[in-house]
């Protein structure tokens, strides 16, 4: 049958390299022989896959959705492995999207728990903006993600948790003294009219629910300063440049270590966020998935739970 499974593989090893050589060093063959097996399967095909330069190698559109087949391919088979020795995901390689303001915060704790009751499972995580998860996860790039459920429809969710957001801002600013509508000393929307926010950048979930959290509020969105973490934009709100919206996972495990930023809830329901765990919606889920997710919303729960009545700091 043509191609190989192991054509398939120097394919996928091509696409994700851009150039022959490191495909080849990737793969422990040969230059020669990985262009030869290309070219052969491009015959088999009648399409050309890659442009060739001496710059690198390009996939060409045809490519793209060969390769996007030849990933699902080689995934299925990894499944297929993994379900005869009765372990799943947990018996093999699992590429994991996440997003990078969860990632740091809840990962740690699962990745401790998956290493001592899992050890044959090998997770490679990687950390990526919205737009990018969905498109590794459609390209085959990755084999699962946690992210917002939303931004990624027609894919196979599994709920884990919701988080709430925190408004950060600097110690001697308005809002850290301003006393509160309720007894749980959480803000109102119309507490932040007319003050600045500040969020991550483009292509990120979070900037959108904070660009609407602050048209409701009568505030805006900082065109000065966009973060590329959620530490930058803590710093930043920690200097008076403006609010910072942060989520619980991160407020609970990361701004409550430090002493420079003043935390306050905030008193809406739009101030909330899903996690899910997204897969391809394949006829079945891949084996295993199940007992991740548990093992994620187990985890999170632990730390939301610690600080379900987290304090202004």
């Amino acid at each position: 049958m043509r191609p190989t499974f192991r054509q398939l593989e120097y394919l996928v090893a091509l696409a994700d390299a851009g150039q022959v050589g490191l495909a080849a060093a990737k793969l422990n063959v040969s230059q020669p022989s990985l262009s030869a097996q290309l070219s052969e399967i491009e015959t088999d095909l009648g399409v050309t896959l890659f442009y060739r330069s001496r710059s690198g190698a390009k996939i060409t559109p045809a490519g793209e959705d060969v390769v996007r087949r030849a990933r699902q391919i080689l995934h299925a088979l990894q499944d297929l492995r993994a379900a005869a020795q009765g372990g799943g995901i947990f018996h093999g390689r699992l590429r994991l999207g996440v997003l990078p303001s969860i990632g740091p915060y809840l990962l740690p704790a699962v990745v401790q728990r998956l290493h001592r009751e899992h050890p044959s499972l090998r997770l490679i995580i990687r950390e990526e903006n919205t737009r990018d998860l969905d498109e590794g996860l459609r390209s085959g790039r990755l084999d699962m993600i946690i992210s917002t459920p939303e931004d990624h429809p027609g894919m196979r969710e599994t709920r884990l948790f919701t988080e709430s957001l925190w408004a950060a801002m600097a110690f001697d600013h308005p809002l850290a003294t301003l006393k509160s509508h309720t007894t749980s000393q959480a803000l109102k929307l119309s507490d932040l009219a007319g003050h600045v926010f500040l969020t991550l950048g483009a292509g990120h979930r979070l900037s959108h629910s904070v660009a609407g959290l602050a048209t409701s509020a009568g505030g805006r969105v900082s065109d000065e300063y966009e973060g590329t973490s959620l530490d930058a934009i803590r710093l930043m709100a920690a200097t008076g440049a403006g609010v910072a919206i942060l989520p619980s996972i991160y407020a609970a495990t990361e701004a409550r270590r430090g002493t420079d930023v003043h935390l306050r809830a905030l008193d809406t329901p739009a101030a909330r966020r899903d996690i899910a765990l997204i897969q391809p919606n394949l006829p079945d889920p891949r084996s295993g998935s199940d007992m991740l997710a548990d093992i994620l919303r187990s985890e999170a729960e632990i730390i939301l739970a610690a600080h379900a009545n987290l304090p202004a700091s």
